[in-house]
């Protein structure tokens, strides 16, 4: 359910080049990589021009906007839109970019070394460039993944946007824990996934939206992107099938964000509208709004005929217009 890898309220115009205004890392003459150009206001597409050479061995980083936010704290992770391209050689081509399917959340384990220094003492509001080679990315085994080979130099837009702790989790005050012909679900300590256990009944038909805990917040409508954490559970067998709560207490949780009305299970998209952030919501989908179109998931032992039940968190918004 997941892709790849306070804002300015006015949209501000980037400068023309890397190293043109703002912080910069290493710019000297020879340094190729810091000819790249980025132009465009803050959280709005940028136009980024890659210079048709070959890249050099230098990292190269540059606050092109400065936000007026907070700096950002180590550990957290970013909610951020972004640009990625791949330069190889005397081409580049673009990997991935955020700014039509929403926002994505960096994790502050993301493991690239040259984002990390790039990002030192960011601010956000910000946009940041950093064009980062080998050695300060996937080092020179690369990433198969996102078709990232080991000699390849990537060039990094980001805008951003908000921060949270991985262990975020709704505020709200509490409503109801379920219970009845719907799971009962548990509240459990700080940093913790809660417990949900799945009564000895049928399962509902319907989708079924319970409030847990009411947040505070503004309702989430469709287009926002969400940040959230959640439990996923088959109701035949009772057992957690997905989440992003931590399991160990070496690792941090994983917060999901995505688009509501986006690429996630159809149940998500007509049953989180109108909820508030900070709330805590249990949603019981039926097998037509889970996995049911897709035949399942085998890999997480999901029949076509099973019905999902999900505890999610919402942990914070970004809306279209912010």
């Amino acid at each position: 359910m997941r892709r790849i890898a306070a804002t300015l309220l006015v949209p501000l115009v980037a400068c023309a080049a890397l190293a043109g205004c703002g912080s910069s890392g290493p710019t000297s003459s020879s340094n190729t990589n810091a000819a790249v150009k980025v132009t465009g206001a803050f959280n709005k597409t940028p136009t980024v021009v890659i210079p048709h050479k070959a890249p050099s061995s230098n990292l190269a980083y540059s606050t092109l906007i400065k936000g007026t936010g907070a700096k950002l704290i180590g550990g957290d992770d970013t909610l951020a839109n972004v640009t990625i391209y791949k330069w190889s050689g005397t081409n580049s081509s673009l990997l991935d970019s955020t700014y039509s399917t929403g926002a994505q959340l960096i994790p502050a384990d993301l493991g690239l070394p040259g984002l990390v220094t790039a990002l030192k003492n960011a601010t956000l509001g910000s946009r940041v460039v950093a064009v980062l080679p080998p050695k300060d990315a996937y080092g020179t085994t690369g990433n198969s993944q996102i078709g990232v080979s080991g000699s390849d130099t990537l060039v990094w837009v980001l805008d951003l946007l908000q921060q949270f702790s991985p262990d975020s989790a709704a505020t709200g005050e509490r409503v109801s824990q379920g219970g009845g012909s719907l799971p009962t679900v548990s509240y459990p300590l700080i940093g913790q996934a809660p417990t949900v256990t799945v009564p000895k009944k049928s399962a509902p038909t319907k989708l079924s939206v319970t409030t847990l805990l009411k947040g505070s917040g503004p309702k989430l409508v469709l287009g926002d992107t969400v940040v959230a954490q959640y439990v996923g559970v088959i109701w035949r067998t009772g057992k957690v099938f997905s989440q992003t709560w931590s399991t160990s207490s070496e690792s941090p949780s994983d917060l999901f964000s995505f688009e509501l009305g986006g690429q996630v299970l159809s149940g998500w998209n007509d049953g989180l509208p109108g909820v508030t952030v900070g709330s805590r919501v249990m949603l019981v989908l039926p097998p037509a709004l889970g996995y049911g179109p897709e035949g399942g998931n085998s890999s997480a032992g999901i029949k076509k005929t099973d019905t999902l039940v999900f505890v999610i968190d919402i942990v914070g918004v970004q809306t279209q217009s912010s």
